[in-house]
């Protein structure tokens, strides 16, 4: 009986409760799109940090803060019972879906058809393994790492380069680059440049096997860098893709190569190590388990080394994720207040409206308890309501936008990817947002409750 006079009461002024319900639907309905939105920017900076660096990345002890300086010496020895430990590893082997080595380097790329030189940031890498982990896409976030790098693990001199440092090498017109500008003249030309750029060629010419593949017309770097030994070593890169990269500081010097031409660069005729061993999974919830599991095998094996995740990897990611949910938390709270006041609104003059009526009630015997309860299921009513209409909307509106084509290009990611709303499956969203503004409507009409319930009898029968 309770709940029928409830949706009467509700409905005897059906203009203010419409607005009422409108406001509640309205804002249910953006908390639920902008929170599937955030879930969408979440699931595509993940799914991009992992593409790049894998779920974890093994190191040496003390590289991850010291090691970046200086890569070759901190280099993991015979690391090939390190890649056969992880990779047979009866726990982990379910789990994973690429166990691969890395080498880092640094040093300085050279253009001497162009007389032109630059420092770069290079990865050794195995082409088949790093592809792999560009397919990676567990949310269909829509990635545009999925691009093949034209690299083969059989072609140890081929390489690719960011399309910044493509521009500085003045490798435009031979990559057929759109958007990439030769570099105008100096006004003065600045003598360092040349004889340092003649220095590596000649480093270049000397090192060069007299029996060296012909380019076949693709454009070739001189690539120079310090062995682990500190002697000068120069290769010969052939660029056959060119990758834009997410930053501009790393796209003007970012040089991917295979590992085992990064490894000569580094080690030269000694023994070759790698910086690190990337381990991507098959699915992210399984990350507290496989870091546990190698936490376990290193600690089993007494080995020097330490296990970071992709969030420690990309610093960026727990800054782009604490800044949404952020902002979702402020226009939550903002939209709850409005819906408090709403409803307090509404829910005030139906007290005013039906101050007579509560005088006949309390007259006849029901207690305050009772007038204040009517009023509390009145208000969650119209919480209930309205945010049950506004899911229904939030949905509408998640399918219109994902049939819509909309592109747009998100944090840390080169190229234009599609806009997707995530409401599919956000249970915890949409629970949390439905059950948080019916507790408010609720919570909104206890004052308007409590000032009837606290009415005289005798005044509330003479209120005209």
């Amino acid at each position: 009986m309770i709940f029928k006079l409830a949706v009467r009461n509700i409905f005897r002024n059906t203009r203010r409760s419409l607005t009422t319900l409108s406001t509640i639907a309205i804002g249910a309905a953006a908390v639920l799109v902008f929170g599937a939105y955030v879930t969408y920017i979440k699931l595509g900076v993940e799914t991009s940090a992992v593409q790049r660096t894998g779920h974890f990345q093994i190191f040496r002890n003390g590289y991850f803060d010291f090691g970046t300086g200086n890569p070759a010496a901190w280099g993991i020895g015979d690391y090939q019972t390190v890649l056969t430990l992880v990779r047979d590893d009866p726990v982990l082997q379910p789990m994973t879906a690429v166990v691969t080595p890395i080498q880092n380097l640094a040093g300085i790329a050279g253009n001497f058809d162009d007389d032109t030189s630059k420092t770069f940031f290079g990865v050794g890498f195995v082409p088949s393994s790093r592809d792999k982990m560009k397919r990676w896409n567990e949310y269909g976030t829509g990635s545009q790492g999925l691009q093949h790098s034209g690299m083969t693990d059989d072609n140890p001199n081929s390489g690719i380069v960011g399309i910044g440092l493509a521009r500085i090498l003045g490798l435009c017109e031979s990559l057929h680059l759109d958007n990439c500008p030769p570099a105008p003249k100096p006004i003065e030309a600045t003598p360092t440049g040349p004889a340092l750029a003649s220095n590596i060629a000649a480093l270049a010419a000397n090192d060069k096997p007299a029996d060296a593949a012909a380019s076949d017309g693709e454009p070739t770097i001189d690539l120079l860098a310090a062995t682990a030994g500190g002697a000068p070593n120069v290769v010969s890169l052939k660029i056959v893709h060119v990758e834009s990269q997410p930053f501009k500081e790393l796209d003007d010097n970012y040089v991917g190569m295979n590992l085992s031409l990064a490894q000569q660069l580094v080690y030269g005729r000694g023994e070759h190590e790698v910086t690190g061993i990337v381990l991507q999974l098959k699915r992210s919830e399984d990350v507290p388990m496989a870091r546990a599991r190698l936490a376990t095998l290193i600690d089993e094996h007494k080995l020097d080394l330490e296990v970071r995740d992709f969030t420690e990897l990309t610093p960026e990611y727990n800054q782009i994720i604490g800044l949404f949910g952020s902002i979702f938390s402020f226009i939550s709270v903002i939209i709850g207040i409005v819906v408090l006041f709403t409803v307090t609104n509404a829910m005030g003059m139906s007290v005013v409206e039906r101050t007579d009526e509560i005088g006949t009630t309390r007259a006849i015997g029901v207690r305050r308890a009772g007038i204040r309860r009517q009023f509390l299921v009145e208000g969650a009513l119209l919480g209930l309501i309205g945010a049950t209409v506004g899911v229904a909307l939030a949905y509408v509106a998640a399918d219109a936008v994902n049939g819509a084509g909309i592109t747009w290009i998100p944090p840390g990611a080169p190229a234009p990817v599609p806009l997707r709303l995530y409401m599919a499956g956000a249970w915890a969203l949409i629970a949390g947002t439905w059950l948080g503004l019916v507790v408010t409507a609720t919570i909104a009409a206890f004052v308007p409750a409590h000032r009837a319930a606290r009415m005289k009898v005798v005044d509330a029968l003479r209120h005209v």
